[in-house]
């Protein structure tokens, strides 16, 4: 028996509806232009009407690279912890300019601040397993790494928090 193939269309959108639509998820959460533009390819409307809609969005205050870029680095510092590194990667990768991520970087006043590092990889070395202080101490620097902070910042930190810590890890004894 042959089975008939389903093609699962992509929602489509009339440039008005995509205006209307953005118009309410601008005005419930900040979005940025690229996230946008993004939203509207899906939608599968004319790049030339898409970067109409985005001049309008933009000319009404609904979209503001710039304060986005600000919201984006304040809810990344103070909630999720995250270093300049990512922060940057993330919101160049959203189509940010170079420009604004440096300003919205530079309003942080508490970016390079270790505390938060410190904290979360203390809360890491309680859960990760190792066989010895060196396999330790670089899944603690891979994992500060992968949390966007600088190499510097990360080595010092490891260092400071493994430094009385038991070289073998604590194992229960089986007694078979």
């Amino acid at each position: 028996m042959l089975q008939k193939k389903v093609e699962i269309s992509k929602p489509t959108k009339t440039p008005e509806q995509a205006l209307a639509s953005l118009m309410r998820q601008c005005a419930r959460m900040e979005r940025c232009s690229g996230d946008a533009l993004r939203l509207m390819r899906g939608w599968q409307i004319e790049p030339n009407k898409a970067q109409e809609i985005l001049q309008q969005l933009i000319k009404d205050r609904f979209i503001d690279d710039r304060r986005y870029a600000e919201a984006f680095v304040r809810e990344k510092v103070s909630l999720s912890a995250w270093g300049e590194y990512k922060i940057k990667a993330t919101l160049k990768h959203k189509g940010i300019s170079e420009e604004i991520i440096r300003e919205a970087l530079e309003s942080s006043g508490n970016l390079h601040d270790t505390a938060r590092l410190k904290e979360r990889l203390s809360r890491k070395l309680r859960t990760v397993k190792y066989k010895n202080l060196y396999d330790l101490r670089t899944k603690l620097i891979r994992y500060g790494l992968s949390l966007g902070f600088s190499m510097d910042d990360v080595i010092k930190t490891v260092e400071d928090i493994t430094k009385n810590h038991p070289t073998e890890p604590e194992c229960e004894e089986n007694f078979f």
